[in-house]
């Protein structure tokens, strides 16, 4: 990894943008979710701070793929990082106790965010030099979401208790403009050279979304990709319960929903470095891992909802995160392995619309749920459903690795 970021300069800034850009984010999160559960005292409420990072790219998604690839991609991520450092700066407009001022900014982030994940990740094969770069860019910029969250959720709860909630706003805001300024220095070419007609053609979004599920339609293996992050998002929304499970279970503030979270991220960051070295390019191995990977994540986090310390239910978020942090990111480069240049902006952000739009509904539902029977029970009940749903998951998918393991016959 080290040998990659020393050797490839683009990949190298391309990675730095990300850290700092995730790191604002995380610090946010810590902070908007202690501030809507101190002001509100409602479950609901706070599981919809989550909403707010996940159902606007749902929503922009249908712009987002196409413009990733009709536009220059390295343009497009500085002018959205612009955008969303004018977006930070709004959230400090939250002050006493403005819940809806804090919402709203942190939704036109969100889906700002969503034109950043289909170019930068339709980038990384551009990027790459060739097959063992693009594999290790992929879990190298897979884990750094899931260190960022750790790091970024871990300091961002110190932060946020110490310099107040504000300030935790205006780092957000600087690192999007740094971010804007390391995606700007990329010279490597982020696309291939496209047609006049077709890089002159506007965006489309009905159309040109639908030109993307129609090859997922034909092909079953970036079928069953995209159904693999489904089924995380099924049980991830107990996510959004975190914060909650922090101060009603465990009875602490920003420090412990920051250690929660960043726990998360420990487990997402790790996940994705095991599991590359697991399956290399193989496809066969890496559906299947997805598979095994879901499981993981309900079984432990079923363990945390009968967590007796916030120790213990932090180690066993770690672990949950470690599954599904690996199957995240496997999907995402099996994606990029299998689908063409020319729309694999557009796969990737249907991709991220369906597991966005999925992790919105089962967010404010474990809102709704928790209200009702309380945190721990929620969490119960939803991994419960994620494990039927990866269960589910690895029976339908078998005949699609048979047939991928009799095309590898020498492997």
């Amino acid at each position: 990894m080290l040998k990659l970021l020393r050797e490839n300069r683009d990949i190298r800034l391309l990675f730095f943008a990300q850290v700092v850009s995730y790191l604002g984010d995380w610090f946010t999160f810590v902070a908007l979710a202690g501030l809507v559960d101190d002001a509100s005292d409602s479950k609901f409420l706070v599981s919809l701070v989550y909403v707010a990072f996940s159902l606007p790219s749902f929503l922009a998604s249908p712009i987002a793929g196409p413009a990733a690839d009709r536009y220059d991609r390295r343009k497009l991520l500085v002018a959205v990082s612009i955008a969303q450092a004018v977006c930070a700066l709004g959230l400090l407009g939250s002050a006493a106790g403005r819940i809806w001022i804090a919402l709203v900014c942190q939704a036109l982030i969100a889906a700002f965010a969503s034109f950043i994940g289909p170019a930068s990740g339709a980038a990384i094969p551009n990027l790459a030099r060739n097959a063992e770069e693009l594999s290790k860019a992929n879990s190298l910029l897979g884990a750094t979401w899931g260190v960022m969250l750790a790091v970024g959720a871990g300091l961002g709860g110190v932060f946020s208790q110490t310099f107040g909630r504000e300030a935790a706003f205006i780092a957000d805001a600087v690192s999007f403009v740094v971010a804007g300024a390391l995606f700007a220095a990329i010279r490597t070419p982020m696309q291939e050279e496209r047609s006049k007609r077709a890089a002159g053609r506007g965006v489309r979004p009905l159309a040109d979304m639908h030109e993307a599920l129609q090859l997922a339609r034909r092909d079953s293996v970036i079928l069953a990709l995209v159904a693999s992050k489904m089924t995380f998002a099924i049980g991830a929304g107990i996510v959004s319960q975190l914060a909650v499970l922090a101060s009603d279970a465990f009875k602490t503030g920003d420090s412990g929903r920051g250690l929660l979270i960043g726990a998360r991220g420990i487990g997402s960051g790790l996940g994705p470095l095991v599991a590359a070295r697991l399956v290399g390019g193989n496809l066969e191995r890496l559906l299947l891992t997805c598979g095994v990977a879901g499981l993981l994540f309900s079984g432990f986090y079923l363990g945390t909802s009968v967590s007796p310390h916030i120790a213990v239910a932090a180690v066993l978020v770690a672990l949950a995160h470690f599954g599904g942090g690996a199957q995240w990111v496997l999907s995402s480069y099996g994606l990029q392995m299998r689908a063409p240049d020319e729309v694999r902006g557009r796969v990737l952000a249907g991709d991220f619309a369906i597991v966005t739009l999925t992790l919105s509904i089962t967010s404010a539902l474990s809102g709704v749920v928790s209200d009702a029977i309380g945190v721990r029970a929620t969490i119960a009940v939803f991994a419960v459903m994620a494990a039927l749903a990866g269960t589910i998951y690895l029976i339908l998918t078998t005949p699609i690795r048979r047939r991928l393991r009799s095309e590898q016959p020498n492997r």
